[in-house]
């Protein structure tokens, strides 16, 4: 895989970005050394590849608006996740943008915390919000109906497995694998003397690195959360199934050093051939089919999300994408004017076309736009993968996200404020499972308790929070 760590110039940029916070609490501070009347927008962002990828092309955007100067803050996702909720939670206005996700979107704008940007892309001529996915647009709107943040890219959950090494075993992938047969595949594969794992399944603890395929896994095999009387379910028969199938497998068939590994760590053991299968987000197939970033470019099958029970898919629905926090509305409708030409640029379809012909088409960022699905040299691209990554998009149905009803929303999250604590909780039992500190059932037990406190709020409040 291409590297994605930064040159010491990036680093001293980053740096000087988050000295630059303590300048711009307000529009019009910490201009020093540009123009007069410079107005800077600083964003907060989660450091993938995607999103490096728009930090690299952002001198573009200040070219064609020379008034407007960007700053990024580049975090990790889990670092960005708890820094950009503390800011906007507590009312800081040291980000004039933030990169946040289907979670938080309607919880916030329900809040009050968010800017209304239906108006602004009213206001912005061919900027067409009627070309964002239907599934990703509705996960991005609040409670009445509009957008309240743009959507960067989307995904869904897939299978992604080496062709090659499976015709040397002799195997064949179904066209929907279960969970069950995965095992089996993942067993035959696993080459321990070449140092080759049968299947990198996500163990770093946080609600968005472990809990995400763990969630999609129980929800594929009938459990959930909560019933819908707001009774936790983390100790159900379906449950434990789901969660000790998943540990059971990483610890016999997965990568080494499991429970650190997440999204990244996982698509570089991938991408360097010393795994033979990885589920997890749809977004990660044009990183390995970029041969300057990936070993295995040209070797990658991709199937559906398997199967757990009664053909219950574990797949999810989720996206990276631009919002604007109350405050910068304070600042100003220059201020957030300023914002919005950047965020309306960095997820324009333009923009789109610019990363393809400058880095390469397996790099734009998939899933947000109908309108990518037909650039003919995308199509040519992503032919491998675009297919099965905006048809498990399409499908993906977070309101009814498992077998039972359940009173959330979500497929690898439950919708609620808690969720960021009680997930990443229960994340650090399943964690320490993996790597062998406690059985899953010991780390169930300790997550239902989590879970009770949680859904015994719920009840005392009548159900709703």
């Amino acid at each position: 895989m291409r590297p994605r760590t930064r040159s010491r110039p990036a680093v001293l940029t980053a740096l000087l970005a988050v000295i630059g916070l303590a300048l711009t609490g307000c529009a019009g501070a910490g201009t020093f050394g540009l123009p007069e009347g410079t107005r800077i927008v600083t964003i907060a962002i989660v450091s993938n590849p995607q999103m490096e990828d728009a930090i690299e092309l952002s001198p573009r955007f200040e070219a064609e608006n020379p008034g407007i100067t960007v700053r990024f803050v580049s975090l990790s996702e889990n670092e960005a996740r708890a820094k950009i909720t503390a800011s906007v939670a507590t009312g800081g206005d040291e980000f004039d943008a933030v990169m946040i996700s289907n979670y938080e979107t309607p919880q916030w704008a329900r809040n009050g915390w968010l800017v209304d940007l239906d108006p602004l892309m009213d206001a912005t001529p061919g900027y067409d919000r009627d070309d964002f996915t239907p599934t990703i647009r509705g996960a991005l709107s609040g409670p009445d109906g509009h957008m309240y943040s743009v959507p960067f890219y989307g995904e869904s959950a897939f299978l992604m497995y080496r062709k090659d090494l499976f015709e040397q075993a002799g195997l064949t992938m179904p066209a929907k694998p279960t969970w069950d047969q995965v095992a089996q595949f993942a067993d035959r594969l696993t080459d321990r003397e070449q140092g080759r794992g049968g299947i990198c399944l996500r163990g770093k603890p946080g609600w968005g690195e472990v809990m995400a395929p763990v969630d999609a896994m129980i929800n594929s095999y009938g459990g959930r959360w909560f019933d819908d009387r707001w009774n936790a379910q983390l100790t159900s028969p379906e449950v434990r199934k789901a969660v000790n199938f998943y540990v059971d497998l990483v610890r016999r068939d997965g990568q080494a050093g499991a429970a650190g590994s997440g999204f990244s760590e996982c698509g570089n053991q991938f991408s360097q051939g010393n795994t033979a299968m990885w589920f997890d987000a749809t977004v990660a197939a044009g990183l390995l089919e970029d041969p300057a970033q990936s070993n295995v470019a040209g070797k990658v099958g991709y199937a559906p999300a398997p199967t757990g029970v009664d053909g219950l898919s574990s797949g999810w629905l989720y996206s990276w994408a631009l919002a604007i926090p109350r405050t910068t509305a304070d600042k100003g409708p220059e201020q957030v004017d300023a914002t919005w030409k950047f965020l309306s640029w960095m997820t324009s379809k333009p923009y789109q076309q610019m990363v393809g012909e400058e880095l390469g088409w397996t790099s734009v960022p998939p899933g947000a736009r109908q309108s990518t699905y037909r650039i003919p040299e995308y199509v040519a691209a992503s032919k491998a993968y675009a297919p099965q990554t905006i048809a498990a998009i399409n499908a993906a149905d977070q309101d009814r996200p498992t077998r039972d009803p359940v009173p959330y929303t979500g497929l690898q999250f439950v919708g609620i404020p808690e969720f960021q604590d009680l997930g990443t909780r229960v994340s650090q039992q399943i964690s320490a499972a993996i790597a062998g500190q406690q059985t899953a059932d010991e780390a169930l037990d300790q997550a239902q308790q989590y879970a009770e406190t949680v859904g015994e709020s719920y009840q005392q409040s009548g159900g709703d929070r």
